[in-house]
C-alpha cells in the first residue's frame, strides 16, 4: 500500500484533531485572503511581507503538528508491527517529510 492509499480499517495519525486542523486551515486560508486584500489594495511591502510570514509560521506549526501525530500514531504503529518493510517505508516517510520541512 503507496503512502496515498488507505485502507478501509486506517486511522490517520491526526483523525483525533481532524477538526482542531480544519478550524486552523480556515484561519490560515483567512489570512492568505487578505494578504490578497493587502496586495489589490498596494498596501505597504513591509506590511504584505508581515502577514505572509504569520501565514508561513502558522503553516510550518501545523505541518510540525501533523508530523508530531504521524510519529506518534502512524509510525510507533507500524514499530510495534510485525513488518519490517512498512517499519523502513515509515521511517523513509519521516526523514523525507523532515527534509522537505527545513528546506
Amino acid at each position: 500500500m503507496s503512502a496515498t492509499q488507505v485502507s478501509e480499517e486506517h486511522v490517520n495519525g491526526y483523525t483525533a484533531n481532524k477538526d482542531a486542523h480544519l478550524r486552523r486551515l480556515a484561519r490560515i486560508e483567512g489570512q492568505i485572503r487578505g494578504i490578497s486584500r493587502l496586495v489589490d489594495s498596494d498596501t505597504y511591502c513591509i506590511d504584505v511581507l508581515t502577514q505572509i510570514s504569520a501565514a508561513t509560521a502558522a503553516l510550518r506549526s501545523l505541518s510540525l503538528q501533523l508530523l508530531d501525530e504521524h510519529v506518534r500514531h502512524c509510525v510507533t504503529e507500524a514499530l510495534t508491527g510485525d513488518d519490517p518493510d512498512e517499519i523502513e517505508i515509515k521511517l523513509t516517510e519521516v526523514t523525507t517529510t523532515i527534509q522537505r520541512l527545513i528546506k
